[in-house]
């Protein structure tokens, strides 16, 4: 093993401390990844979370004023660049994320949007109109989800029309977390952050029929999403669906929740609804690993 080898193994490892820390949801899902998988998925997550953190609270709580969390937040783009194109970064965080964007096809196309969106949230947000919110979905959810893809495929290419599907159905499947996430921290959003990103949706007195215009759309991603889970390396696809699952179960559970009640509760899933969603996702890949195992041996040689 070289120098580089191991300064690389412990930055995924100071990736997957983030993971483990900030996201009960992904953290489940990912572990039914392959290992090398699921240190790539810890290695984007973390430097999104990194990224978010600057925007979101922490950067605030220590005495930044705005200028220098943008400052903080541009040069940590710029080093994820510096660190795309060289292989090294002296932040274990940006290291593990470009060592994998590197090996899987991760570039500026994805991050760029990013940090873009990210910048947007250093002001307060309103959002007059559907174009303004899938613009800032894009950057900030959508194109994490083309990461993800990435990651899945390890570097390998698909044919274009399944590439378009799969592609799209990530794009679906990070938009619908982003909006799930929108609806549950609508309160918090307003009061601490001062951010209203849902057109129509008056985060201190919302409708049902506003929310549950929301919700239809997510639901449609959701199932887009769903749809494209087959195309997907066999590997990937149980966390995959765990995952697709634990925000479908959060769907529900808002559109269960009296729409006045939003602004005040952070609507959640219970830790033993979680891990069933979790285990029913890995027992249907095994299911579907040994009934392909056996369809392999029942084949007649030709």
């Amino acid at each position: 093993m070289t120098g580089l080898d191991l300064y690389t193994r412990t930055a995924r490892r100071a990736s997957a401390t983030v993971i483990e820390a900030y996201s009960t949801s992904f953290g489940l899902a990912s572990r039914l990844l392959p290992p090398v998988m699921r240190g790539d998925i810890a290695s984007v997550y973390a430097l999104v979370r990194v990224a978010d953190e600057i925007v979101d609270g922490p950067g605030a709580e220590s005495g930044l004023d705005t200028r220098s969390c943008r400052e903080v937040l541009d040069a940590l783009e710029r080093e994820v660049e510096r660190a795309v194109a060289t292989g090294f970064s002296a932040d274990l965080v940006v290291h593990a994320f470009a060592e994998t964007a590197r090996r899987v096809g991760i570039t500026a196309d994805q991050t760029a949007p990013f940090f873009a969106a990210m910048r947007r949230d250093l002001e307060p947000v309103a959002f007059r109109d559907e174009r303004e919110l899938r613009s800032y979905v894009y950057g900030s959810a959508e194109v994490v989800g083309l990461m993800c893809v990435r990651c899945f495929l390890g570097g390998r290419r698909l044919p274009d029309a399944q590439a378009r599907r799969v592609d799209r159905g990530a794009r679906a499947l990070g938009s619908a977390f982003q909006v799930v996430n929108f609806l549950r921290d609508i309160g918090a959003d307003a009061d601490g952050l001062g951010r209203a990103y849902l057109p129509g949706v008056d985060p201190a007195h919302p409708t049902e029929e506003a929310v549950g215009r929301v919700l239809d759309r997510l639901e449609g991603e959701l199932r887009i999403a769903r749809d494209t889970v087959p195309l997907l390396p066999r590997e990937a696809r149980p966390a995959v669906l765990a995952a697709h699952g634990l925000f479908a179960a959060l769907a529900r559970r808002i559109r269960a929740t009296p729409a006045d009640e939003l602004p005040r509760r952070r609507i959640s899933v219970p830790s033993a609804e979680k891990a069933a969603i979790v285990a029913r996702a890995a027992l249907g890949a095994s299911v579907a690993r040994a009934t392909s195992a056996r369809e392999a041996r029942l084949e007649p040689a030709r």
